[in-house]
C-alpha cells in the first residue's frame, strides 16, 4: 500500500502544484477536485476554514480517485490535525509555524507542510519535523526572496504559496521551489459555482507554463 509520503511525492513529481480549495461552502469541492485531477493537478488541499469541510473531506476520501494526494489546510491545532486525518486527509498544511501541529503530524505519521516566512521560522519548522515547508505569503518577496532564502538553507524543500499567478509560476520553480501552493489564481470561482471549463483552462495555463520553463 502506498504511504501518504509516497503518494504526495508522486503527485508533486507529476505536477508540482497543490490546489488550495477555500470557499463559503465545501459543496462543490468534489467536482472541482475531479476537474483539477483530470487536468493534471494531482494534489488538492481542502481548507478547514470552509464550513462543512470535514464532511466533504470524509465523503471524498471514501472513494478518492487513484493518484490524488488529498490534504487538509489551515490546520492550526493538534485536534484539527487529528480530525482531518480521521476524515481522510493524507497530509496537513498549516498557515504558520505551528510546532504542536507538526508534532501531531509526526505522531500520526502523515506529511506536514507548515507555513513559514523568515529563515528562523523555516529552520524551526524543518527541525521540528516538517516534510516540506510552505513559504507564505510568497508574493511578498517573490521568486527573488525564495532564491535568497534557499542560499543558506539549500536542503529545506520549499513550497511557495500565496498570490502566485500562471505567469509567475515558472520563475518560482526556477528559483528552487519544490512545488507551488496555488489558490485563487488557479481555482478562481469554481468552488462558488463558476465554470469548470474555465477551471480546466486555468489549470492548463499553469501546467503548460511549468512544463515550458
Amino acid at each position: 500500500m502506498t504511504s501518504p509520503y509516497e503518494g504526495l511525492r508522486a503527485a508533486l513529481a507529476a505536477a508540482p502544484v497543490i490546489a488550495i480549495l477555500r470557499s463559503t461552502s465545501a459543496a462543490r469541492f468534489a467536482e472541482v477536485t475531479d476537474t483539477l485531477l483530470a487536468s493534471g493537478v494531482r494534489a488538492a488541499e481542502f481548507t478547514l476554514t470552509t464550513p462543512g469541510v470535514l464532511d466533504a473531506l470524509r465523503e471524498y476520501a471514501a472513494d478518492a480517485p487513484p493518484g490524488l494526494a488529498l490534504g487538509a489546510g489551515t490546520v492550526t491545532t493538534p485536534a484539527e490535525a487529528q480530525a482531518a486525518v480521521e476524515a481522510g486527509a493524507t497530509y496537513l498544511i498549516t498557515p504558520a509555524t505551528c510546532t504542536d501541529v507538526i508534532a501531531e503530524a509526526v505522531r500520526l505519521d502523515v506529511p506536514v507542510l507548515p507555513g513559514a516566512y523568515t529563515p528562523t521560522e523555516i529552520l524551526t519548522a524543518w527541525r521540528a519535523g516538517a516534510t516540506l515547508v510552505k513559504l507564505f505569503p510568497a508574493a511578498t518577496g517573490g521568486p527573488a526572496y525564495l532564491k535568497a532564502v534557499r542560499a543558506p538553507l539549500p536542503d529545506v524543500p520549499l513550497v511557495p504559496t500565496g498570490g502566485i499567478s500562471a505567469a509567475d509560476a515558472p520563475a518560482y520553480l526556477a528559483a528552487g521551489a519544490t512545488a507551488l501552493g496555488i489558490g485563487g489564481p488557479l481555482v478562481g470561482d469554481a468552488c462558488e459555482g463558476g465554470s469548470l471549463a474555465a477551471l480546466t483552462e486555468r489549470a492548463a495555463a499553469f501546467l503548460d507554463g511549468i512544463r515550458l520553463r
